[in-house]
């Protein structure tokens, strides 16, 4: 039986899969390794998939699809899992090789003291091109190392402190029990990923090991500011899914409930920038439309996310307002290293 399974969405990723796949292989047969040609025509990602599974076919499956976009990549590698557990690093991303061991060896106790883990969470670095000093997004703050958790517990995410695909592992089973499936042909739905499975998670460990490492700085990246604002609409897209899940689902825990209004909080003031720092006046129109969407579809909600930190500038008019925004944005930057 394999403990990890680590979902691989590859579209025209020739030039650095390899690299990815190479350092996940660091983890030997615990690991099943699942490639997901996202329907690549420009370059040998298809080739290169096929060598590697042919190379170390008791750990790699390679799955060959048309363009669906990382969600529906992503999508694929879930229904293809037969690990415990479920990862997705992507294959311009990689791991390092001593935190994964760290990673399966916790694991591996968790199974063996039939713990019933819902989620691992352990850091990830900013691998940033030209950056020599790393940024570490850490978590040993926010909850006790090595120590199973529940949200009532001693859990506490600062304001830049938050879970994305890149720090965490589910259990498996959470995930399809939640009903996980994100949208085709969307950027942006890693946010979706983590956010939706949150309620369901009774038990959570977290280890202070930098597995993940998140490379930034390919000039069509996602987290690329132009391309993020060329691709605003979707990033509100995602925003609106991640409102109506948390208005559907019932979130018992208090703290749970407040740091999940803190993650739409976030979506909320990044698509606000990001229509802001477009200068274009259709988009500042699209600004507001977003807003009244949210004030008509729960006036609650839109009251709460106004009023957070992260959010109220966006009510004050002038330089008071746009320079407190600019405190959001640089906290956005922090978060989610985009240029």
């Amino acid at each position: 039986m394999k403990i990890l399974s680590v979902a691989v969405p590859c579209y025209n990723s020739a030039e650095y899969m390899e690299n990815c796949v190479n350092s996940l292989l660091k983890g030997g047969k615990d690991i099943e390794i699942i490639i997901v040609d996202d329907g690549s025509t420009k370059d040998d990602t298809a080739k290169i998939a096929d060598r590697l599974a042919e190379e170390n076919p008791e750990i790699i499956k390679v799955i060959h699809q048309e363009n669906g976009g990382h969600g529906e990549a992503v999508n694929t590698g879930l229904k293809n899992a037969t690990g415990l557990y479920f990862k997705v690093v992507d294959s311009d991303d990689w791991g390092d090789e001593k935190a994964l061991n760290a990673v399966l060896k916790t694991l591996h106790y968790m199974i063996d003291k039939d713990k019933k883990l819902d989620m691992l969470l352990s850091n990830f670095v900013y691998e940033k091109q030209g950056v020599k000093k790393k940024k570490v997004m850490q978590y040993r703050d926010a909850i006790k190392p090595k120590h199973i958790m529940n949200w009532n517990g001693d859990i506490k995410f600062g304001v830049a402190q938050y879970i994305l695909m890149h720090s965490v592992i589910y259990r498996t089973e959470l995930l399809r029990e939640c009903g996980l499936v994100l949208p085709k042909h969307t950027f942006y739905v890693d946010n979706l990923f983590v956010f939706q499975p949150l309620p369901y998670v009774k038990k959570i460990c977290y280890i202070d090991v930098d597995f993940y490492r998140y490379f930034i700085g390919r000039d069509d990246q996602s987290v690329n500011e132009k391309v993020m604002i060329s691709r605003i609409d979707q990033h509100i897209r995602v925003a609106k899914l991640m409102t109506e899940e948390f208005l559907k689902t019932e979130v018992s825990s208090k703290k749970l409930k407040k740091y999940m209004l803190q993650y739409l909080s976030m979506m909320y003031c990044i698509a606000s920038i990001m229509l802001i720092r477009s200068k274009d006046k259709e988009k500042l129109k699209q600004k507001d439309e977003l807003w009244q969407w949210l004030k008509e579809t729960d006036v609650e909600l839109y009251k709460k996310i106004k009023k957070s930190p992260l959010c109220f500038a966006n009510f004050i008019p002038g330089p008071i307002g746009r320079g407190i925004y600019v405190i959001g944005y640089k906290i956005s930057q922090k978060v989610f290293g985009f240029n």
